[in-house]
Protein backbone atom coordinates (compact mmCIF):
# COMPACT_ATOMS: atom_id res chain seq x y z
CA UNK A 1 0.00 0.00 0.00
CA UNK A 2 1.28 3.43 -0.95
CA UNK A 3 2.47 5.49 2.02
CA UNK A 4 0.59 8.62 2.99
CA UNK A 5 2.28 11.81 1.76
CA UNK A 6 2.96 14.82 3.97
CA UNK A 7 3.75 18.40 2.97
CA UNK A 8 7.10 19.93 3.94
CA UNK A 9 9.39 22.73 2.77
CA UNK A 10 12.74 21.82 1.19
CA UNK A 11 15.05 24.73 0.40
CA UNK A 12 12.05 27.07 0.57
CA UNK A 13 10.05 25.01 -1.97
CA UNK A 14 6.89 23.07 -0.96
CA UNK A 15 7.38 19.30 -1.39
CA UNK A 16 5.50 16.08 -0.63
CA UNK A 17 7.34 13.17 0.99
CA UNK A 18 6.21 9.80 2.39
CA UNK A 19 5.06 9.91 6.00
CA UNK A 20 7.74 8.50 8.32
CA UNK A 21 10.64 9.68 6.15
CA UNK A 22 13.84 10.72 7.91
CA UNK A 23 16.07 13.64 7.05
CA UNK A 24 18.56 11.32 5.37
CA UNK A 25 15.82 10.02 3.05
CA UNK A 26 15.02 13.56 1.94
CA UNK A 27 18.68 14.25 1.27
CA UNK A 28 19.09 11.07 -0.79
CA UNK A 29 16.04 11.86 -2.89
CA UNK A 30 16.38 15.61 -3.37
CA UNK A 31 20.03 16.59 -2.93
CA UNK A 32 22.35 13.63 -2.31
CA UNK A 33 25.46 15.80 -2.54
CA UNK A 34 24.36 17.94 0.43
CA UNK A 35 26.83 18.22 3.35
CA UNK A 36 24.69 20.38 5.66
CA UNK A 37 21.23 19.33 6.84
CA UNK A 38 19.00 21.91 8.54
CA UNK A 39 15.59 21.11 10.05
CA UNK A 40 13.34 23.89 11.34
CA UNK A 41 16.23 26.28 11.68
CA UNK A 42 18.60 23.93 13.54
CA UNK A 43 21.31 21.51 12.39
CA UNK A 44 19.68 18.13 11.80
CA UNK A 45 20.65 14.46 12.00
CA UNK A 46 20.03 12.12 9.03
CA UNK A 47 17.99 9.89 11.40
CA UNK A 48 15.59 12.70 12.39
CA UNK A 49 11.98 11.85 11.49
CA UNK A 50 10.27 14.52 9.38
CA UNK A 51 6.87 15.82 10.43
CA UNK A 52 4.24 17.60 8.38
CA UNK A 53 5.10 21.28 7.87
CA UNK A 54 8.81 20.89 8.71
CA UNK A 55 11.24 23.22 6.96
CA UNK A 56 14.34 21.49 5.59
CA UNK A 57 17.42 23.08 4.05
CA UNK A 58 19.98 21.00 2.18
CA UNK A 59 23.30 22.70 1.40
CA UNK A 60 26.45 21.53 -0.34
CA UNK A 61 29.63 23.05 1.13
CA UNK A 62 31.34 25.45 -1.25
CA UNK A 63 28.20 26.00 -3.27
CA UNK A 64 26.93 29.56 -3.19
CA UNK A 65 23.31 29.36 -2.03
CA UNK A 66 20.58 31.50 -3.48
CA UNK A 67 19.30 34.33 -1.24
CA UNK A 68 16.47 32.25 0.26
CA UNK A 69 18.78 29.37 1.14
CA UNK A 70 21.29 31.82 2.60
CA UNK A 71 18.61 33.34 4.80
CA UNK A 72 17.62 29.88 6.03
CA UNK A 73 21.22 29.17 6.97
CA UNK A 74 21.49 32.46 8.85
CA UNK A 75 18.30 31.65 10.70
CA UNK A 76 19.77 28.28 11.65
CA UNK A 77 22.93 29.88 13.01
CA UNK A 78 21.18 32.59 15.04
CA UNK A 79 18.04 30.47 15.73
CA UNK A 80 14.71 31.51 14.15
CA UNK A 81 13.55 33.77 17.01
CA UNK A 82 16.67 35.90 16.84
CA UNK A 83 16.66 35.98 13.06
CA UNK A 84 13.04 37.19 12.91
CA UNK A 85 13.75 40.09 15.28
CA UNK A 86 16.86 41.05 13.31
CA UNK A 87 15.10 40.83 9.95
CA UNK A 88 12.33 43.18 11.11
CA UNK A 89 14.77 45.76 12.53
CA UNK A 90 15.96 49.09 11.12
CA UNK A 91 19.27 50.53 12.33
CA UNK A 92 20.81 53.83 11.26
CA UNK A 93 24.57 54.40 11.15
CA UNK A 94 25.74 58.02 11.18
CA UNK A 95 29.30 58.10 9.87
CA UNK A 96 31.01 55.22 8.06
CA UNK A 97 34.59 55.42 9.29
CA UNK A 98 36.29 52.99 11.63
CA UNK A 99 33.28 52.80 13.92
CA UNK A 100 30.47 52.93 11.40
CA UNK A 101 31.91 50.58 8.78
CA UNK A 102 32.77 47.99 11.44
CA UNK A 103 29.45 48.20 13.30
CA UNK A 104 27.43 48.09 10.06
CA UNK A 105 29.18 44.92 8.93
CA UNK A 106 28.53 43.24 12.30
CA UNK A 107 24.86 44.17 12.05
CA UNK A 108 24.77 42.85 8.48
CA UNK A 109 26.20 39.55 9.69
CA UNK A 110 23.45 39.47 12.33
CA UNK A 111 20.86 39.80 9.58
CA UNK A 112 19.45 43.23 10.48
CA UNK A 113 16.86 43.69 7.75
CA UNK A 114 17.43 47.34 6.92
CA UNK A 115 20.47 49.54 7.41
CA UNK A 116 20.37 53.30 6.87
CA UNK A 117 23.95 54.41 6.11
CA UNK A 118 24.94 58.08 6.03
CA UNK A 119 28.33 59.66 5.24
CA UNK A 120 29.37 62.43 2.84
CA UNK A 121 33.01 61.34 2.43
CA UNK A 122 35.02 59.14 0.06
CA UNK A 123 37.50 56.40 0.95
CA UNK A 124 41.08 57.69 1.35
CA UNK A 125 44.35 55.73 1.79
CA UNK A 126 44.62 56.90 5.40
CA UNK A 127 41.28 55.26 6.17
CA UNK A 128 42.66 51.77 5.65
CA UNK A 129 44.35 51.69 9.07
CA UNK A 130 41.05 51.13 10.87
CA UNK A 131 38.10 51.15 8.44
CA UNK A 132 36.59 48.14 6.68
CA UNK A 133 37.48 49.26 3.16
CA UNK A 134 40.24 48.03 0.87
CA UNK A 135 42.52 49.51 -1.78
CA UNK A 136 39.95 48.96 -4.53
CA UNK A 137 37.53 51.29 -2.73
CA UNK A 138 39.87 54.32 -2.64
CA UNK A 139 38.17 57.34 -4.19
CA UNK A 140 34.69 55.86 -4.00
CA UNK A 141 31.93 57.20 -1.71
CA UNK A 142 32.00 55.34 1.58
CA UNK A 143 28.27 54.72 1.32
CA UNK A 144 28.58 52.88 -2.01
CA UNK A 145 31.71 50.97 -0.98
CA UNK A 146 30.12 49.73 2.24
CA UNK A 147 26.93 48.71 0.45
CA UNK A 148 29.05 46.61 -1.91
CA UNK A 149 30.80 44.93 1.01
CA UNK A 150 27.50 44.20 2.75
CA UNK A 151 26.00 42.76 -0.43
CA UNK A 152 28.83 40.22 -0.49
CA UNK A 153 27.99 39.21 3.09
CA UNK A 154 24.19 39.17 3.02
CA UNK A 155 22.34 40.17 -0.16
CA UNK A 156 19.00 39.98 1.65
CA UNK A 157 19.64 43.20 3.58
CA UNK A 158 18.07 46.45 2.41
CA UNK A 159 20.70 49.20 2.47
CA UNK A 160 19.59 52.84 2.19
CA UNK A 161 22.36 55.28 1.32
CA UNK A 162 22.63 58.99 2.12
CA UNK A 163 25.78 60.64 0.77
CA UNK A 164 25.44 63.96 2.54
CA UNK A 165 26.66 65.93 5.51
CA UNK A 166 24.44 65.28 8.50
CA UNK A 167 22.96 68.21 10.40
CA UNK A 168 20.02 69.05 12.65
CA UNK A 169 17.72 69.54 9.65
CA UNK A 170 18.25 66.25 7.80
CA UNK A 171 18.93 63.80 10.66
CA UNK A 172 15.21 63.48 11.61
CA UNK A 173 14.31 62.82 7.96
CA UNK A 174 17.12 60.39 7.17
CA UNK A 175 16.72 58.29 10.32
CA UNK A 176 12.95 58.64 10.72
CA UNK A 177 12.35 54.88 10.33
CA UNK A 178 15.27 53.74 12.50
CA UNK A 179 14.70 51.80 15.72
CA UNK A 180 18.24 52.66 16.85
CA UNK A 181 20.91 55.09 15.62
CA UNK A 182 24.64 54.55 16.01
CA UNK A 183 26.70 57.74 16.33
CA UNK A 184 29.99 56.99 14.61
CA UNK A 185 31.62 60.38 14.09
CA UNK A 186 35.25 61.33 14.75
CA UNK A 187 34.74 64.98 15.70
CA UNK A 188 33.41 66.12 19.07
CA UNK A 189 31.18 68.85 17.65
CA UNK A 190 29.46 66.35 15.34
CA UNK A 191 28.92 63.96 18.24
CA UNK A 192 27.38 66.71 20.33
CA UNK A 193 25.19 67.84 17.42
CA UNK A 194 23.59 64.45 16.76
CA UNK A 195 23.11 63.73 20.47
CA UNK A 196 21.30 67.06 20.91
CA UNK A 197 19.25 66.54 17.75
CA UNK A 198 18.07 63.04 18.60
CA UNK A 199 17.33 63.84 22.25
CA UNK A 200 15.34 66.98 21.32
CA UNK A 201 13.53 65.91 18.13
CA UNK A 202 13.57 62.08 18.23
CA UNK A 203 13.56 61.28 21.97
CA UNK A 204 11.88 57.89 21.46
CA UNK A 205 14.82 56.54 19.41
CA UNK A 206 17.85 55.01 21.08
CA UNK A 207 21.20 56.62 20.23
CA UNK A 208 24.41 54.70 20.91
CA UNK A 209 27.41 57.04 20.81
CA UNK A 210 31.14 56.74 21.40
CA UNK A 211 33.65 58.78 23.43
CA UNK A 212 37.23 57.94 24.37
CA UNK A 213 38.62 55.16 22.15
CA UNK A 214 41.92 56.53 20.86
CA UNK A 215 45.26 54.74 21.21
CA UNK A 216 45.96 51.13 21.97
CA UNK A 217 45.78 48.76 24.93
CA UNK A 218 43.43 48.95 27.90
CA UNK A 219 40.62 47.40 25.86
CA UNK A 220 38.86 46.35 29.06
CA UNK A 221 38.40 50.02 29.94
CA UNK A 222 36.00 50.45 27.02
CA UNK A 223 32.53 50.06 28.49
CA UNK A 224 28.97 51.28 28.03
CA UNK A 225 27.18 53.83 30.21
CA UNK A 226 23.85 55.64 30.09
CA UNK A 227 23.79 59.42 29.74
CA UNK A 228 20.00 59.52 29.57
CA UNK A 229 16.94 57.33 29.16
CA UNK A 230 17.64 56.51 25.51
CA UNK A 231 21.25 57.67 25.21
CA UNK A 232 24.12 55.22 25.66
CA UNK A 233 27.80 56.04 25.25
CA UNK A 234 30.61 53.55 24.61
CA UNK A 235 34.27 54.17 25.46
CA UNK A 236 36.43 55.19 28.41
CA UNK A 237 35.28 58.86 28.09
CA UNK A 238 38.86 60.15 28.29
CA UNK A 239 41.19 58.79 25.58
CA UNK A 240 41.36 61.55 22.97
CA UNK A 241 43.42 61.26 19.79
CA UNK A 242 46.96 62.67 20.13
CA UNK A 243 50.44 62.09 18.64
CA UNK A 244 51.38 58.44 19.14
CA UNK A 245 47.85 57.53 20.18
CA UNK A 246 45.61 58.10 17.22
CA UNK A 247 42.54 56.16 16.18
CA UNK A 248 43.71 52.57 15.77
CA UNK A 249 41.92 49.47 14.54
CA UNK A 250 41.87 47.30 17.70
CA UNK A 251 40.28 49.77 20.13
CA UNK A 252 38.04 51.26 17.44
CA UNK A 253 36.90 47.73 16.58
CA UNK A 254 36.13 46.92 20.21
CA UNK A 255 33.98 50.03 20.55
CA UNK A 256 32.20 49.50 17.22
CA UNK A 257 31.30 45.92 18.01
CA UNK A 258 30.13 46.92 21.47
CA UNK A 259 27.83 49.45 19.79
CA UNK A 260 26.50 46.70 17.52
CA UNK A 261 26.09 44.30 20.44
CA UNK A 262 24.09 46.86 22.43
CA UNK A 263 21.90 47.47 19.38
CA UNK A 264 21.22 43.73 19.04
CA UNK A 265 20.46 43.49 22.77
CA UNK A 266 17.93 46.32 22.52
CA UNK A 267 16.31 44.82 19.43
CA UNK A 268 15.95 41.45 21.16
CA UNK A 269 14.36 43.03 24.24
CA UNK A 270 10.71 43.86 23.52
CA UNK A 271 10.74 46.42 26.35
CA UNK A 272 14.10 47.86 25.20
CA UNK A 273 15.30 48.10 28.77
CA UNK A 274 18.85 49.29 29.48
CA UNK A 275 18.87 48.46 33.18
CA UNK A 276 21.98 46.33 32.68
CA UNK A 277 23.87 49.43 31.50
CA UNK A 278 24.82 51.67 34.42
CA UNK A 279 24.20 55.38 34.47
CA UNK A 280 27.22 57.65 34.19
CA UNK A 281 28.44 58.47 37.68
Amino acid sequence: MKKKQISVWVNEIPRSIPEGSCLGDVKTKMKPEADILIKNGFPGDPKDIIQKGDSIVLIKKGEIPDPKELEALLAARHTPGVHKRMKDAVVGVAGLGGLGSTAAISLARMGVGRLILADYDVVEPSNLNRQQFSIKHIGRPKTEALKEIISQINPNIRVDLHKEMLDKKNIPQIFEKADIILECFDKTREKRMIMETVSEIMPEIFLIGVSGIAGYGRGNEIKSQRLGKNLIVVGDLKSASEPGRGLMAPRVGIAANLQADIAVSLLMDADKTVQSIPELE
